[in-house]
């Protein structure tokens, strides 16, 4: 294998905050990132060296987008699998992950049914394809977590079920009344929720210490690293997602989503074929980030060490207001004047009630320091910001 920088370009499909993210950690290798995002003026525009206005569907633009890369990712699932795979057998460039990882990861249930097969550890579920389909599953687990097939992130597309009788509801609450196309899962009790960020690259795999995640409204609010659990468990999470890696095709950055059960079990919740949230620790916390790790595997390149710097804690930055307006952020002098603080802000030009709209990260400077005193510091920080 041949290196050299300059470097290629790399189309990344989805402009918002992960691919800003990516093309700031692409841009000190000497590759040069383009991006495709509906939305004129993206959060990645200003750090890309181009921007293609079209839908994340729309065959013509990824077109486009494949002749100008040399390379083509994504950074959001509402990429158009058939089209990323047309476009890359007519232009000649590869698509990693692949196209067909991109197909089962939009659907739940293929999802579980390809995990279950290869006999990686899932919580129960059930396919619901009917209201009677959801009372069946709550008669037979109990308590169920109802999820669209497709389309839900950040909570969006999930409810849980506790009695039968209100199948046909939560069915509505999640938009599959008229046509149900769910599947519930039994109610995992947890004892914590943990993500591995997984590495495939050319021919070497990675991992990235446990992290513990911290969520409210099914939402992620912080990320912990390294897990504060012990390590037995942590073994058992890492070698979970490294079973996970090898069921799916392509090279690039995956966020595995993971439930400790409070018996020491490690089930898998959801799987990202892209950077993840969980892993914006990783800018300052770990030797490569996940953002230069997902360019170095798209490109078939060497990975870089995932070795922990120090104790990190990331923590998101929402929306905090009632109704959606211009974004004009205060309070960042607090964060600046911090030794061991870092404020990542996403460049959107609105902000609405729970919108991400940036992270802020805190490392440890002591290797024995408190995780859980390291976890309250950061989150004081990130509540001192406001939206005015």
């Amino acid at each position: 294998m041949t290196v050299t920088v300059p470097g290629p370009t790399l189309g990344v499909v989805g402009g918002g905050q992960l691919g800003r993210m990516l093309a700031e950690a692409a841009a000190p290798l000497g590759v040069e990132t383009i991006v495709l995002d509906p939305t004129p003026d993206c959060p990645a525009a200003p750090v890309a060296r181009g921007q293609i206005v079209g839908n994340f569907d729309d065959p013509e633009a990824i077109g486009r987008l494949a002749d100008r890369a040399d390379a083509l990712t994504y950074e959001i699932e509402l990429a158009d699998p058939a089209h990323l795979a047309t476009a890359s057998d007519d232009a000649g460039v590869p698509v990693h992950p692949t196209p067909e990882t991109l197909r089962t990861i939009q659907d739940k249930y293929a999802e579980k049914e390809l995990l279950a097969a290869a006999g990686v550890p899932v919580p129960d579920y059930r396919r619901v394809d009917s209201a009677a389909d959801l009372r069946a599953a709550v008669e037979e687990f109990g308590a169920v977590m109802l999820k669209a097939r497709t389309g839900g992130y950040d909570g969006r597309g999930n409810v849980p079920v506790r009695s039968s009788d209100d199948a046909e509801s939560a069915l509505t609450e999640i938009g599959m009344a008229d046509d149900p196309a769910a599947i519930a899962e039994t109610f995992v009790d947890f004892a914590r929720e943990v993500s591995v960020i997984g590495v495939q690259g050319d021919d070497e795999v990675r991992t990235f210490p446990v992290g513990e995640n911290v969520h409210q409204e099914e939402i992620l609010r912080e990320t912990v690293v390294p897990a504060r659990t012990d390590d037995a468990v942590a073994d058992r999470a890492q070698s979970v997602a490294r079973d996970v890696l090898e069921t799916l095709s392509g090279r690039g950055v995956f966020g595995i989503e993971l439930f400790e059960t409070p018996d020491g079990k490690i089930l898998v919740n959801e799987i990202a074929p892209r950077p993840h949230n969980s892993g914006h620790w990783s800018i300052e916390g770990a030797v490569t980030s996940q953002f230069e790790q997902h360019a170095r595997a798209v490109l078939g390149w060497p990975l870089g060490s995932t070795r922990l710097r120090a104790k990190t804690v990331s923590a998101n930055v929402l929306g905090t207001v009632d109704e959606e307006r211009p974004a004009e952020l205060a309070g960042v002098e607090t964060i600046l004047a911090a030794e061991a603080a870092h404020l990542h802000w996403y460049g959107k030009d609105d902000v609405r009630p729970l919108r991400k709209m940036g992270h802020v990260t805190a490392t440890a400077e002591e290797a024995n320091a408190d995780t859980t005193a390291l976890l309250e510091t950061t989150r004081s920080l990130r509540d001192d910001l406001t939206f005015r």
